[in-house]
């Protein structure tokens, strides 16, 4: 059990779990877990943590295809400006190592935002917490779940 999971069986949503090997040599998480998973890559999203104006931490959720634009993120969230977060800060702030990084259950609920895109499937996949296990949900219930708000996030 995951953060991630406990939070979405204490919501009492409907999820799947989707557990495969994780290969320490993969490029890129995002793509192993659709490859692996025989799921379309736009249907799979990943977690990215950034900082806004230098200070504040928020979370950017995208398609594992894509990139996160920073000026989107940061126009989405208010701010000025976004980089992306330090590793070291947001494992000790989410309480996830990179590439197991989820939107739920994180140890600090910080600003959320989910690319636009999600919004066109019925459900979709993002980490649950650790590399090789991903979560099926829909994109309402993530939204519910993480606060998130949808934007144009992805370039």
């Amino acid at each position: 059990m995951t953060p991630a999971i406990n939070s979405a069986k204490h919501a009492g949503i409907v999820f799947h779990l989707h557990e495969y090997p994780h290969d320490a040599a993969a490029a890129s998480y995002g793509l192993e877990a659709a490859e692996k998973l025989g799921v379309a890559v736009e249907q799979v999203f990943k977690t990215l943590v950034v900082k806004l104006d230098g200070k504040q931490l928020a979370v950017g959720i995208v398609p594992v295809k894509g990139q996160l634009g920073l000026k989107q993120i940061a126009k989405a969230a208010g701010a000025k400006k976004a980089a992306m977060a330090d590793p070291a800060e947001v494992e000790r702030t989410t309480g996830y190592v990179l590439g197991g990084v989820s939107p739920l259950g994180q140890k600090k609920r910080l600003p959320t935002y989910i690319d636009a895109s999600a919004q066109r499937f019925s459900t979709l996949y993002v980490s649950a917490g650790r590399r090789g296990l991903e979560i099926e949900l829909s994109p309402s219930d993530l939204a519910s779940l993480s606060h998130g708000r949808f934007a144009v996030l992805a370039i």
